[in-house]
């Protein structure tokens, strides 16, 4: 049932919260952060509020002015979790058992750029490549020229959209490292994921649930053997991984508050403070003695060189700055991580999500709250969270229909039009180095990656 939540001291409304975050949110749209040495410096939570200390900003470059569609979610109705996936699997590994017995593809010699319009020796051997994966029509013409026609971009974009990369049409080197992963290692990769799906449905499958695939970075939510939502979700980095875990749905928590881990605290919080002692109060963290929220400790009584981060907690008053974001969707687990919105949602423009301390922040997350709660009372229409979000009022809704969720790892199978998928291997668990590909450093997003929760 739903709980109302008063927010002491922190203004309960939304337009109080609006009000006060209204210089950070403005921060957040073109946020351009220190260069890669003073980023290694910095307190992470920076990264995604984006407030702190005054910023440096610079007009964006070539690279950054180039908008890319990244059309990473899968277009069908069909669950990773059904036979007709494990069909498609099936004839998956089928194709690529012949490609391996007729010689597997060419390697193409990187890691010198290859671009559109460009005339590269390299060429024919792309196009060859290419077409033993089928991103290249066997009837292409051309084979022997060495120009990168617009045929050739168009392959070379859904090979990379077929692999989990950026869909430039550059051959960069990201995309030279998933071309020259060998047809046989591709189809072991595609048997090892084959037995992760059988594995996962051996139970089972619910009729109602939320996967979420990791390295994919995406999200389905499932009902009657149907996806009905899909969504972008930004997961653990490789230092603080998500976990493969199944759990269940019991709660929303609008206006959640964060409260800061106790490593976090000493580590970052503390020295913050004894530089810049009005950090706290920009980013509207809170002080308070021992675990009781009802005992507030006033921040300039604090002294930042003796405190103990054993006696005093920290945490962050809910509203559009908090690491959260405006809602949290409880399930609980032994991992202590769960799905929640962000406030940095540039994030879900990059093609590698891998930026969170292990919990899932989800793209469009009301639609998806809308979606586990819509069999509760007063829940049934589309739209209530964000209604919800606009009132301003702090809620706990304690679900009659709780949803199981499963977080996955599947870096490979293939789709019911014949599409065969890859995504790097986040987290170095297929057996393989080359499966996590190569990072361009040209490529990544101005941010550190140290970012949590």
């Amino acid at each position: 049932m739903p709980v109302d939540r008063t927010l002491k001291g922190n203004g309960a409304t939304r337009r109080a919260f609006l009000k006060r975050g209204a210089g950070l949110a403005g921060a957040l749209g073109g946020l351009a952060l220190p260069a890669a040495a003073q980023a290694q410096d910095a307190a992470w939570w920076e990264t995604i509020f984006g407030s702190g200390s005054p910023i440096t900003r610079r007009p964006p470059n070539d690279r950054e002015r180039r908008q890319v569609d990244l059309n990473d979610l899968r277009e069908n109705a069909t669950p990773w979790l059904s036979d007709v996936m494990l069909e498609s699997t099936q004839s998956a590994i089928e194709r690529y058992q012949l490609i391996v017995s007729q010689g597997g593809w060419p390697q193409v010699p990187g890691p010198r750029l290859m671009r559109p319009n460009d005339d590269d020796e390299r060429v024919p051997l792309l196009r060859r490549r290419l077409r033993a994966t089928g991103e290249l029509s066997a009837k292409s013409q051309y084979y022997d020229s060495y120009g990168f026609d617009g045929e050739l971009e168009a392959a070379v974009i859904r090979f990379q959209s077929r692999n989990g990369l950026k869909p430039s049409g550059r051959v960069d080197r990201p995309t030279f490292a998933a071309l020259n992963v060998t047809a046989e290692m591709r189809l072991a990769q595609l048997r090892l994921n084959m037995r992760r799906i059988q594995d996962l449905m051996r139970d089972r499958v619910p009729d109602r649930y939320i996967l979420v695939n990791v390295p994919a970075f995406q999200l389905e939510a499932v009902e009657s053997f149907e996806v009905q939502q899909r969504h972008r979700v930004i997961a653990g980095r490789s230092e603080r991984q998500t976990p493969e875990i199944r759990a269940t749905v019991r709660a929303l928590n609008f206006f959640p508050y964060w409260h800061v881990p106790d490593s976090v605290a000493r580590l970052d919080l503390v020295p913050r403070m004894r530089k810049d002692p009005g950090y706290l109060q920009r980013e509207h963290i809170r002080a308070y003695r021992g675990g009781d929220y009802n005992q507030e400790i006033p921040l300039e009584t604090i002294d930042w060189n003796t405190v103990d981060t054993n006696l005093v907690k920290f945490r962050q008053d809910p509203g559009e700055w908090n690491a959260l974001g405006l809602v949290r969707i409880d399930m609980p687990n032994a991992d202590i991580v769960y799905m929640h919105d962000t406030p940095m949602k540039q994030l879900f423009g990059q093609a590698s999500r891998g930026y969170s301390a292990g919990c899932v922040r989800v793209q469009d997350v009301f639609d998806l709250v809308d979606w586990i709660a819509k069999y509760e009372l007063g829940w049934e229409q589309p739209g209530r969270a964000r209604a919800v979000v606009d009132a301003g009022q702090a809620l706990d809704l304690t679900l009659t229909r709780q949803v199981p969720v499963i977080f996955a790892y599947i870096t490979a199978w293939g789709e019911p039009g014949g599409a065969v998928q890859f995504r790097p291997d986040l987290y170095d668990r297929d057996g393989a180095r080359e499966f996590a590909g190569d990072i361009d450093p040209e490529d990544q997003p101005q941010v550190p990656i140290r970012l949590a929760p």
